[in-house]
């Protein structure tokens, strides 16, 4: 923790810690959420890249070095796993969303990193958001009309897709930023796994 002197010159940077699709199904979703944003004249949406946040949290960047060393011992024990996309959900009436039928392993993923959550809060005003239901966002901070025509369209449409998760990524932003940016990658390892089968033999 820095001393109160440090902190006030130091501004939180705003931290997510999410999976992504391969780079396929990546311009896939781009294109879905490009044609939303054109629809329903929405052109933030732009700037957000397909992926399924595991935590949400602000932290000083001094902290970075510590907290990227703990996740990667986190995500060198981890397996990967396949997660499935199915059609569309919302939360009323402000976003709309890509629904996710296999959320156990990444709620078990986040439910790992919460082992490090004490690293993810710089002070009791700001603690970490895990995410309990996983989804891929399609639009969000929507106005009223966006939502309700956005949803009568969305609600109706099928969308099928799946895609392995082998690793977990950090992106950041300053406090003056509108665009996260990649601050590391961790390999989802299976190390245990690994080390368990060679002791047999």
């Amino acid at each position: 923790m820095l001393p109160s002197v440090l902190r006030s010159a130091h501004p939180l940077n705003e931290y997510i810690i999410v999976v992504q699709p391969q780079a396929d199904l990546c311009n896939t979703i781009n294109a879905l959420k490009q044609q939303f944003a054109a629809t329903y004249q929405l052109p933030s949406v732009k700037f957000s890249k397909p992926n399924i946040t595991l935590v949400h949290f602000k932290q000083y960047e001094t902290m970075e070095r510590k907290i990227v060393h703990r996740l990667q011992n986190i995500a060198a024990i981890q397996a990967p796993f396949v997660i499935q996309l199915s059609n569309f959900g919302s939360f009323p009436t402000h976003t709309i969303y890509i629904g996710v039928a296999t959320p156990k392993p990444i709620v078990q993923l986040g439910n790992a990193i919460k082992s490090i959550q004490l690293l993810l809060k710089p002070n009791s005003a700001h603690k970490p958001h895990f995410i309990t239901e996983p989804h891929m966002m399609v639009a969000r901070k929507l106005q009223p009309w966006q939502y309700e025509q956005g949803w009568m369209q969305y609600s109706q449409m099928t969308f099928k897709a799946q895609f392995v998760a082998n690793e977990m990524v950090l992106l950041k932003r300053a406090a003056d930023s509108k665009v996260f940016v990649l601050a590391a990658k961790f390999g989802l390892l299976n190390q245990n796994t690994v080390m368990h089968q060679a002791s047999l033999f």
